[in-house]
């Protein structure tokens, strides 16, 4: 082959890689967030001010639970009567039952923690990873 033709075939494959790029961005699911967003339906009057942005779903909050984490793991999960809570390293997703099924709820960590504290309590660590301590010099003491 002579290097123009190397030079075509490298120039296909660079057209093909940047269009499974451009794809992958504009469809693709990179966080809890956006696989919510893009599976749920959107409830904007069920919002809780500017912190949590509502959806809906006619599956159970447990179903929901199982869609969410199937694909994305929790850093940590609370599950009682009053709903599903999962923590990710930024975003929370709460998953509340309704009479039609489910209210997801997509917030910060910083606003979503002190919000439901006094259901999650301690079962849910501060932070990125699973523990509330840092695991920095000094940990544990």
């Amino acid at each position: 082959m002579t290097y123009r033709r190397w030079f075509v075939v490298g120039a296909a494959f660079a057209v093909i890689g940047a269009l499974v790029a451009a794809f992958a961005v504009f469809y693709g699911n990179f966080s809890p967030r956006g696989y919510v967003e893009d599976r749920y339906t959107r409830a904007a009057a069920q919002d809780i001010g500017r912190d949590a942005v509502a959806y809906t779903s006619s599956k159970s909050p447990s179903q929901v639970a199982d869609e969410v984490t199937d694909t994305w793991t929790p850093a940590d999960e609370y599950v009682d009567g009053s709903g599903v809570y999962l923590r990710y390293d930024d975003d929370s997703v709460v998953i509340l039952p309704v009479a039609a099924g489910s209210l997801i709820l997509l917030e910060r960590l910083s606003t979503a923690y002190p919000r439901y504290h006094s259901t999650v309590g301690n079962h849910w660590g501060w932070g990125r990873g699973s523990t509330v301590r840092g695991g920095g010099p000094g940990s544990g003491k």
